[in-house]
């Protein structure tokens, strides 16, 4: 039997990498780079795309036999695009995890699978703790439901709601730092 292969686009050596070598699965960690083959993106059996910054090509989109996944720590469509942990508490919006299928609008593919996250702000969470623990979540998530993703044997849920975005360039000019304390920043 072949090898299934995966094409694991952005964040390198991480807990997806090792769990899918584990399942024995040809994993190439792809990192940042722009991908600028389709031939190269078509031999892949799944490609994920977990804190990837580029935008694949539609005209590569359109080729493969399969969507890309993303793993995004938002709760979608709530907080697409850029620092979604960031908006979920400044636009007091859900906060939760989510995997969809990509197309050619950002962070607007079906959804797979998503999850709310619960957090206390009464206990001094920083930006930087609630996003190490949505990257968790995230990561726990996939795991859990690696067979039906890898298989295709999930069901596509469409959002009815319009949901938020947010650039780079929207970060707010007073933000200093990541270790700010939710509480404090948004009152």
């Amino acid at each position: 039997m072949k090898k299934k292969r995966v094409l694991l686009l952005g964040y390198k050596k991480n807990q997806i990498a090792n769990f899918l070598r584990k399942k024995n699965i040809v994993v190439i960690e792809y990192g940042q780079k722009k991908i600028t083959s389709k031939t190269f993106i078509n031999n892949f059996d799944l490609i994920i795309s977990y804190g990837y910054n580029k935008i694949i090509n539609e005209k590569y989109l359109k080729k493969l036999t399969r969507p890309p996944i993303n793993l995004h720590i938002s709760y979608l469509p709530y907080n697409r695009g850029s620092h979604p942990n960031f908006w979920s508490f400044v636009d007091k919006t859900p906060s939760g995890v989510t995997i969809h299928e990509i197309n050619s609008k950002v962070d607007a593919g079906a959804v797979i699978y998503r999850k709310k996250i619960k957090f206390n702000l009464n206990k001094g969470l920083t930006f930087r703790k609630t996003y190490k623990i949505l990257n968790i979540e995230i990561q726990k998530l996939f795991m859990i439901k690696f067979n039906k993703i890898i298989n295709r044997t999930y069901y596509l849920k469409k959002t009815k709601d319009i949901g938020t975005f947010h650039f780079i360039k929207d970060l707010p000019k007073n933000f200093k730092s990541w270790d700010t304390k939710i509480s404090e920043y948004i009152r």
